[in-house]
């Protein structure tokens, strides 16, 4: 194999890993209706309000866990409460739960991509 072969497929095998994680990246409407928007930040991907009374707080950190799932944590804007928090990619929805106390208390929303 050639060197440009394999400098071609380490590309090819990058760009192919990139796209995959890019379909959390952009702006999502939350259940709620506010704008959040999810970024690359490091290793992980940061969750940031766009709009509504929270504008500009970032609320969550999360990073790839495989199958279209993400971990990290969620904060709870309207009480400051972080969460254990995972998602996971169904199509244009991006389905989010938290919890605290080992389980005992959960939240969940559904957020629709933009």
């Amino acid at each position: 194999m050639t060197r440009a072969m394999i400098i071609g497929a380490i590309l090819s095998a990058t760009a192919a890993t990139a796209s995959f994680a890019d379909e959390v990246v952009g702006n999502w409407r939350t259940q709620p209706g506010d704008t959040a928007a999810i970024s690359s930040c490091g290793n992980a991907f940061c969750i940031t309000l766009k709009d509504g009374d929270y504008a500009g707080q970032q609320i969550g950190r999360m990073t790839e866990s495989g199958d279209d799932t993400y971990v990290g944590s969620l904060t709870n804007p309207e009480d400051g409460k972080t969460y254990n928090g995972k998602g996971r990619l169904k199509g244009d929805s991006f389905v989010m739960s938290g919890c605290v106390l080992g389980g005992l208390i959960c939240k969940s929303q559904t957020w629709r991509k933009l």
